[in-house]
């Protein structure tokens, strides 16, 4: 049992002799730490980085190109996430610069809540192609591939770009060496997959790694764990989210991804390509590839290679190199309402979760009373 007052009052004891930066890699993960204020509280010793965890904002620009080409020139419908119609592309397809615009000029494109339903606009208009431009990492995707393995209508196909997180947070760590202490890893992603998958941030980076939940509980609770670990100068990978969470994951999900698709080198927004961090469809899926019934697109040679963007730096947040208010444009040219770049549109990307959440005071978190049982491991 902890109370959560005794866990802030452990960490903000802790001594360090310099500023512990932690790396986040999960937009629900951000959105609780913003919300709670945790930034405000431990400023001056504890630095929270938001990283890579949000997929929409790293989907390639060419995928989303393709996308607004299908729908403008091959009279399909484009079904997907709601999130995703409004990533804007810098290089424009057809005059549009997102799937929005597309369907502001008359494309047939719609916003869905879950691959099912995208099922089911294809068995209600069998006379029109449904394409599904299907979006996430490995907690999205599980469900993506339960769907596609079932029966299926023939007017039903699929845009794929899904990712695997642990390749993007191992591209960061890679490319800056010595700059995070610490790793929190996303409680979602980790049901999947299991808390095994982050074994690789102590093996290959030295750097302690805990497992968190989304109840900001849970989070000082890791926090607690890994400024534990810098204190008595120990590397461990801690699950803090035990209830959720096992060491090899949801063995019926990981089966049924590994049954739909197989893994392949991709290419994320503004970073460029990842060894071994893509989705593809498995020989058996393979009839569902939209892309094997429309011709390649030539797209200008900066969406489909590794050039960041020029109108925002959002390669730059994903990466963790630059907080969301450090960008000239945040809160200015840049807002929900008209995004410059990605991560000012979902509820995932940390533009977006800064903007509308703002740093909150911890008293909306600690409630009198209060205690966390927590299984310890």
């Amino acid at each position: 049992m902890y109370s959560v007052e005794s866990l802030l009052r452990d960490i903000k004891n802790t001594s360090l002799s310099k500023p512990f930066r932690i790396l986040n890699v999960c937009g629900g993960h951000e959105r609780a730490i913003t919300r709670a204020g945790f930034r405000t509280l431990f400023q001056h010793n504890i630095h929270l980085i938001p990283g890579p965890g949000c997929p929409v904002c790293i989907c390639p620009e060419e995928d989303i190109a393709y996308a607004i080409h299908l729908a403008i020139n091959e009279n399909v419908v484009i079904v997907s996430f709601g999130d995703m119609l409004r990533v804007p592309v810098e290089h424009e397809m057809g005059g549009c610069s997102s799937l929005i615009d597309a369907k502001n000029q008359g494309a047939d494109i719609r916003p869905i809540s879950s691959p099912q339903e995208a099922v089911s606009i294809a068995l209600e208009e069998p006379r029109k192609v449904i394409v599904f431009f299907a979006v996430g990492f490995e907690t999205t995707m599980a469900p993506i591939a339960a769907t596609l393995l079932n029966d299926l209508p023939n007017n039903f196909k699929v845009l794929l770009s899904g990712r695997l997180t642990w390749p993007a947070v191992a591209h960061v760590l890679e490319s800056q060496p010595n700059t995070f202490d610490a790793l929190i890893a996303p409680g979602h992603v980790a049901t999947i997959m299991g808390s095994e998958e982050w074994q690789f941030a102590i093996d290959h980076h030295n750097l302690p790694v805990s497992i968190a939940g989304f109840h900001p509980e849970s989070l000082l609770l890791s926090l607690q764990t890994l400024l534990g670990n810098c204190s008595n100068k120990v590397v461990t990978l801690s699950n803090r989210y035990p209830e959720v969470v096992k060491q090899n994951g949801n063995a019926a999900a990981k089966a049924i991804i590994n049954k739909a698709f197989t893994i392949v080198d991709a290419h994320w927004r503004g970073i460029g390509v990842i060894p071994g961090s893509g989705f593809s469809f498995a020989s058996r899926l393979s009839h569902l590839d939209a892309t094997n019934d429309y011709a390649p697109v030539d797209f200008p040679s900066q969406c489909a290679q590794n050039v960041p963007e020029t109108t925002s730096p959002c390669e730059k947040v994903i990466l963790g190199k630059m907080t969301p208010d450090a960008c000239p444009f945040f809160g200015q040219e840049c807002k929900p309402a008209s995004p410059k770049g990605a991560c000012m549109v979902s509820d995932e990307g940390a533009c977006r979760i800064w903007y509308s959440s703002g740093e909150r005071s911890i008293t909306n978190v600690i409630k009198k009373g209060n205690t966390l049982k927590v299984e310890m491991k």
